[in-house]
């Protein structure tokens, strides 16, 4: 359910607040998501950044349009020298590996969120875990559980 499982919104903000998260809204005009197949082009979508902890967030709200890749998009000088596409090819799938990897252990919870959690709610680091785990990594909701 959106909107923290039906939390008083201030309650969450507030909450957020005194994690040290902050959340801003970007007014965006259009979002481009290139993957090695498609564009997913966001027309008019909402865009949120969420700073924790010293990284950045960003949550794209909207019906994207999907293009197969290159069209409508590409420039002339994209096409002008072929052996630097190839090779930028090459870096864009090692690229695509390491994301893939990051993905995977984006999985696990991190150990400074289990330890916030912890430290916020007066529990062991055991049960800061599998709050966090039952709550799908949410910080603000494993805390709320806890409490």
């Amino acid at each position: 359910m959106f909107g923290g499982g039906g939390m008083n919104p201030r309650k969450m903000e507030q909450m957020m607040k005194q994690m040290g998260i902050d959340v801003t809204d970007i007014d965006a005009e259009e979002v481009v998501i290139r993957t090695a197949d498609e564009e997913l082009v966001f027309d008019g979508a909402e865009v949120t950044r969420m700073d924790a902890q010293g990284q950045q967030t960003y949550q794209v709200v909207g019906d994207p349009e999907s293009r197969p890749r290159g069209e409508g998009g590409a420039s002339a000088e994209a096409g002008a020298d072929d052996a630097s596409a190839e090779s930028g090819a090459d870096d864009a799938s090692a690229e695509s590996d390491a994301d893939a990897e990051a993905v995977e252990s984006a999985d696990e919870i991190p150990d400074d969120d289990v330890e916030l959690v912890a430290t916020r709610a007066g529990v062991s680091r055991d049960e800061a875990r599998e709050a966090l785990e039952a709550e799908d990594g949410d910080l603000a909701a494993a805390i709320s559980r806890l409490e």
